[in-house]
């Protein structure tokens, strides 16, 4: 029988009608479950269209989609946790290629995943915009070879992701 068993599900944010909304930045708020299916590769992908930051020297706030993609191994980020987490960037002061490299380092310790990227659209200001990427694959291993594979052939644009 699939499903999951309530030992299983030892999560305190999903499901909460006690919700906190943290005021900054929360790494905390993450959770994680059991990946059921470790012994296959698959992705999981979040596009996250609401992502705000603010610049550390205006104090402007930024604006952005943030897509993660990620292969998991044994553990799996909780999305209601995810949502919490990137909302806590809401009054935190940074870079664009900053948040998404904090992202994916907060995710790497969360469920160090076999493969992961983060990449940031963010939206245009003066007429520019900025879509920093990231990615990790485990050392030594074809995860590896993977991400070097993707920074080397550019294939990086969130426009060429299926989100089927």
């Amino acid at each position: 029988m699939a499903g999951r068993k309530e030992d299983e599900l030892e999560l305190t944010l999903l499901g909460s009608q006690q919700t906190r909304y943290p005021m900054t930045y929360a790494p905390e708020m993450l959770e994680s479950f059991d990946n059921k299916h470790p012994y296959r590769d698959y992705f999981v992908k979040f596009n996250c269209p609401e992502f705000t930051s603010l610049c550390p020297i205006t104090g402007q706030p930024d604006f952005a989609t943030i897509y993660i993609s990620y292969i998991p191994d044994r553990k799996m980020v909780e999305s209601k946790s995810l949502k919490l987490y990137l909302f806590s960037f809401r009054n935190h002061g940074d870079f664009h290629e900053d948040c998404v490299n904090i992202i994916m380092n907060d995710l790497i310790k969360l469920m160090d995943p076999k493969y992961i990227e983060v990449w940031g659209k963010f939206t245009p200001r003066g007429g520019i915009s900025i879509d920093p990427y990231c990615n990790y694959g485990r050392p030594g291993t074809k995860y590896e070879q993977m991400a070097e594979h993707r920074l080397l052939n550019h294939d990086l644009y969130p426009e060429k992701v299926d989100n089927r």
